[in-house]
């Protein structure tokens, strides 16, 4: 089998195992079983556990920049409602992503520094773009900084209540609601 289908083989069996196990509580043995690999075999590719977690971590972040990339920011409520949908088509990362930030917190996880930088990196880019499209101030009246901490702040809690009870699919519009508000109504 080609390195670079292996390499997505093996993310994928650590994506399903660290979002049902949590990176503590998972073993590349795990990995190497639900891969259909040996231990040694997965170790070849990803040489630590810590270095399996990083680059699933960095998968997820670039699909989620290819799935934003083209979307424009001058339709934030849309944009936000379609980040949304996405994540909904794709719930392992969701799952992970959420597990994850829950251990990042408690400790001296490999993941908090990784989260910290990704949080930062967000909110820094959130920031200059609605500075960018508004200046100082949104037509709500809240400053680009209060909009971004709130807007992932939301962000993360849908994905929260979302993987708490994935029968509700009313989520991308809930957000697009919700970011018209935050923003306000922009004059013609």
């Amino acid at each position: 089998m080609e390195t670079t289908a292996r390499r997505e083989e093996i993310l994928g069996a650590a994506l399903e195992v660290f979002a049902e196990r949590g990176f503590k509580r998972a073993s590349m043995d795990a990995v190497a079983e639900r891969a259909g690999l040996t231990r040694q075999g997965v170790l070849h590719y990803f040489p630590s556990k810590k270095r399996l977690l990083h680059a699933l971590l960095q998968r997820r972040e670039d699909l989620a920049r290819e799935h934003l990339a083209g979307h424009a920011y001058k339709d934030l409520p849309s944009l936000v409602a379609g980040v949304v949908a996405y994540d909904h088509q794709n719930a392992g990362l969701v799952q992970i992503h959420s597990v994850l930030v829950a251990e990042g917190i408690i400790g001296d996880d490999p993941s908090q520094a990784f989260f910290h930088d990704h949080y930062r990196s967000i909110q820094d880019n959130t920031v200059a773009q609605l500075t960018e499209i508004y200046g100082d101030r949104l037509p709500s009246g809240l400053t680009p900084r209060a909009a971004a901490s709130a807007l992932v702040a939301m962000l993360d809690g849908m994905q929260l209540q979302w993987l708490l009870d994935d029968e509700q699919s009313d989520y991308p519009e809930i957000m697009r609601d919700v970011m018209t508000l935050l923003i306000g109504s922009t004059p013609e």
